[in-house]
């Protein structure tokens, strides 16, 4: 009999993703499937929850949300031979679409029946992983903003944009260390990524590959309002590399180091964190990852 858990984030999207034993035993044989349903109510809940279904002796982790919600379950098993499911709830979904996973329930539990697994690489910057794209500048301000509305929609977002948009200039000047090269940036954007899409099919770097070994990284030096809002437009069209200021280069590990301030902000697959060591090394765990894709 197979061991499945689901840890599923209730409030991630329109915040109605609730399962109950019932509605998956419509998909789950019982004399077949042994399904465990746990409910996150907090940030890094579903941390604790992953590693109580590890003690407990799953075979298969299912998270059940968005990005945020994929990266608690799946920084917990990293390295092991449990294989990750996904049922994308949220409201970007990046790495599950990356990943060619369908939205709806029912697709998504037939694809994680069929168990077909792939080795996909895992993006570490200091202690944390990422498994879509990790950032700091702007992108991390507009997380900020994001999470301090409350809501996880398209709107918000949008909204969380024009504020971060008011709010440039604020970043403080970094030294960059990548491939034998230094730079000293004060940054716009330093975005460093491991798959081809940051959600709602938006994508920084398109050719991104989840199994290639390498990460894509973009780097613009501080920019004015007026470029910014071009570099939003070309952006939607997948042609932000044509503003010159735009340097896109792929690595095995970049190294930032803050001159000035006392914390770094960054966003670590659509979530905010402050780290505050002075250092960030960025680097790649190649083909750590079993996850369960089409």
């Amino acid at each position: 009999m197979k061991h499945i858990h689901f840890i599923i984030n209730p409030i991630a999207g329109s915040g109605n993703n609730v399962f109950t034993g019932d509605t998956l035993h419509k998909y789950f044989e019982k004399d077949k499937y042994k399904l465990t349903i746990k409910l996150s109510d907090h940030k890094k809940h579903a941390i604790e929850l992953t590693k109580q279904s590890i003690n407990e002796g799953a075979t298969i982790i299912v998270a059940c949300g968005g990005d945020g919600t994929v990266n608690e379950v799946a920084s917990c098993i990293v390295g092991t031979s449990i294989r990750l499911g996904i049922i994308p709830t949220g409201s970007g979904n990046g790495l599950a679409s990356n990943l060619n996973i369908p939205k709806t329930i029912e697709k998504a539990v037939a694809l994680i029946k069929q168990e077909n697994v792939t080795k996909i690489d895992v993006g570490t910057i200091n202690e944390h992983y990422f498994f879509s794209n990790a950032g700091v500048g702007f992108d991390a301000n507009v997380i900020k903003n994001y999470e301090a509305s409350n809501q996880r929609t398209l709107y918000n977002y949008i909204k969380a944009s024009l504020k971060s948009f008011r709010e440039l200039n604020k970043q403080k000047k970094i030294k960059i260390n990548m491939d034998n090269k230094t730079i000293l940036v004060n940054p716009f954007m330093i975005f460093v990524s491991n798959s081809n899409e940051l959600g709602y099919k938006i994508s920084l770097t398109p050719k991104a590959s989840l199994q290639d070994g390498l990460l894509d990284t973009i780097i613009i030096p501080k920019i004015s309002k007026l470029k910014v809002i071009l570099f939003g437009a070309l952006m939607l069209f997948r042609k932000h590399q044509i503003l010159k200021e735009t340097q896109i280069s792929q690595t095995k590990s970049m190294h930032l180091l803050r001159v000035k301030g006392s914390v770094f902000e960054a966003q670590i697959d659509g979530e905010l964190y402050h780290i505050e060591e002075k250092d960030i090394t960025i680097s790649l765990k190649e083909k750590s990852l079993n996850v369960i894709t089409t």
